[in-house]
């Protein structure tokens, strides 16, 4: 199934790089913010950043697994529809 936003999705997959291994520390938060990003709290990032991750590392991270959560719903969705 095409949608209008194809060339915007193709983008985001080739950003958001799933197959780019993050540090194993960061493994507990990314499932997290996969799975369950409604419960991602301050205290989970400071927690990162007290372990030595900086912001923008973290803020990263976060993005890339967001969207690669949102890619993977969306194929989801579109497969139903078929």
């Amino acid at each position: 199934m095409r949608t209008r936003y194809d060339r915007l999705i193709a983008e985001l997959r080739e950003a958001a790089q799933p197959e780019r291994p993050a540090p194993p520390e960061l493994t507990p938060y990314l499932e997290k913010v996969r799975r369950h990003a409604y419960t991602v709290t301050d205290a989970d990032v400071q927690r990162l950043k007290d372990t030595g991750f900086g912001e923008d590392e973290i803020f990263e991270h976060t993005v890339s697994a967001a969207v690669v959560a949102g890619l993977e719903r969306l194929d989801a969705g579109l497969r139903a529809l078929r």
